[in-house]
């Protein structure tokens, strides 16, 4: 089977601009391919980790990914998805957030002997003269249809500004730019990525008379089609200091039955025969696809190590062990203590189990927080220093819901 046919087997392509001509570039030849990540934070996300993928499958079939990121394109922002203009960044942030890319992207993606490429289209977008550029490029393109792609019309009733509409033309350079530089022929994004893509293959049979493609990949939504990969505190980032390997494990262990097969497929390389298993399975009989799940993706993500942490440590905790060396942790200081206690809502709401004291009071009223195995039901509750001393240690677990374990460390 080729490598075309493993990525639609597990699910991971969602349109291509000539299947046929792609599916014969990527099973018969070598090729060069790229894919784009805006750096409009300081760490990747889930989100990202689908395109990483199927970088990653292609790459052991023999092809040569460059992983671009975007110092001039960021400078704009992808209007794709958004209902208001995003955030303006600095070039000082940009280059910050470009770095921590680096240095993840590094983990994740053969970078030796020259298998893969990491670029910066602020290299070639940063000095451009406008004038020029208009003229060669920007006659390329038609407002009209520009306005008919999805990542434009949808923003049209909320205000579209013209410093936004320069985005898909950027994007479309960069494939160009690339072409012309590594001889890339191939772009890959997600499926929000569609008319971009399509500017950026139109641009290169115009001005060079040549053939290229572009590939989106599936997003990373659950059964009912939302997007995945949000937590209460925010996106489900790759950094561990963002969110610990521990909480990122508990994210994946904790997917719903039917959305475990389906992350099996298109986040990891487990095999897909040893996957059929377990697509006949229901309720308790799918845990050990969801361990299976969170144990290979925190293993790619934070390596095998942590991998084997976060999952001893929630093993521990599934079967009332409470392993709390592994789990995640917040400090307290003794200045947070009023006469040598805290109040239980006054500690919620301090470690952001809770974003209110009413939040935290609802919490305990209907039986959501347990502190060292006892259930809190008093709002009134409070804990003394004595309780945080554990073997010459100060502490104390904090279990909220079902799901959600904290170590509340006092300094």
């Amino acid at each position: 089977m080729g490598v075309y046919e493993q990525l639609k087997e597990r699910g991971l392509i969602a349109q291509a601009t000539d299947e046929e001509k792609i599916r014969n570039l990527l099973n018969n030849e070598k090729t060069t391919f790229y894919i784009g990540f805006d750096p409009t934070a300081d760490s990747l996300h889930v989100g990202h980790f689908i395109p990483i993928m199927v970088a990653s499958h292609l790459q052991r079939a023999g092809h040569r990914p460059i992983m671009l990121f975007g110092g001039g394109t960021g400078m704009v922002g992808d209007p794709s998805g958004k209902t208001d203009m995003r955030k303006m960044l600095t070039k000082e942030e940009i280059a910050h957030n470009i770095s921590c890319f680096q240095k993840q992207m590094s983990h994740l993606i053969d970078f030796s002997d020259g298998k893969a490429i990491m670029a910066n289209n602020a290299d070639w977008l940063a000095n451009l003269n406008y004038i020029d550029f208009i003229r060669d490029i920007g006659v390329c393109f038609s407002v009209n249809r520009m306005l008919a792609a999805e990542c434009y019309k949808q923003r049209l009733e909320r205000g579209l500004s013209f410093f936004e509409m320069n985005y898909m033309i950027m994007q479309s350079y960069d494939f160009l730019e690339l072409f012309r530089r590594y001889g890339c022929r191939l772009e890959l994004g997600g499926d929000d990525q569609w008319s971009n893509i399509i500017g950026g293959v139109e641009l290169i049979r115009r001005k060079e008379n040549a053939e290229a493609y572009g590939l989106t990949v599936s997003l990373l939504t659950n059964s009912e089609g939302k997007k995945m990969g949000k937590t209460e505190k925010g996106a489900v980032w790759l950094d561990p200091e963002k969110t610990s390997p521990f909480e990122f494990y508990q994210y994946w262990r904790n997917v719903g039955d039917a959305d475990v097969v389906r992350c099996l497929k298109i986040l990891t390389f487990v095999p897909m025969d040893q996957i059929a298993q377990f697509e006949k399975l229901e309720g308790q009989q799918l845990n050990e696809a969801k361990e299976l799940l969170a144990f290979e993706v925190t293993r790619q993500i934070h390596g095998q190590q942590e991998a084997e942490k976060a999952r001893d440590a929630a093993r521990a905790i599934f079967s009332k062990g409470i392993d709390s060396e592994n789990m995640p942790s917040t400090e307290i200081s003794s200045e947070d203590l009023a006469n040598g206690e805290v109040g239980i809502l006054d500690l919620l709401v301090k470690t952001k189990l809770a974003p209110s004291k009413s939040e935290a009071k609802r919490l305990v009223q209907q039986g959501g927080i347990v502190v060292d195995g006892k259930k809190i039901d008093d709002i009134g509750a409070t804990l003394q220093e004595k309780n945080f001393e554990k073997d010459g240690q100060k502490y104390v677990v904090i279990k909220k819901g079902k799901k959600v374990f904290l170590k509340v460390i006092l300094k």
